[in-house]
């Protein structure tokens, strides 16, 4: 068991690395975690004897991006859903920035449009 736990956080564990405690009360809110593993498919925690719920580093990842899109920049959950299953993940939840390569082509293109008219 030992092993499990240096390579497995529990739910608890989780719970407090993702800041998710009610500020009134100070309890952990685990429910969050046990919800968004039913709305994404990316959040597949182990389950091992007793039915408890072990996440791995990738899991823990995949929940702070979740975290961060859906409680910093305000996004829906279908919204969420869309970005994680994108192809280009490219979410940095340690700068707190999002990176969309469509989005920056065409803020690059109105930049050069403007530039052009700014020429003539």
């Amino acid at each position: 068991m030992s092993e499990k736990k240096s390579q497995y956080k529990t739910i608890s564990e989780v719970a407090e690395i993702l800041n998710l405690v009610n500020q009134k009360t100070g309890k952990l809110l685990t429910h969050t975690l046990r919800f968004w593993e039913k709305e994404f498919k990316q959040v597949k925690p182990k389950i091992f004897a007793g039915k408890r719920r072990y996440y791995d580093d990738a899991t823990i990842n995949t929940l702070k991006k979740i975290k961060y899109l859906l409680k910093d920049k305000g996004m829906t959950i279908k919204g969420v859903k869309k970005a994680l299953s994108s192809l280009d993940n490219n979410i940095d939840v340690i700068e707190k920035s999002t990176i969309n390569p469509i989005e920056l082509k065409s803020k690059v293109k109105k930049i050069s449009d403007l530039i052009k008219k700014l020429k003539n």
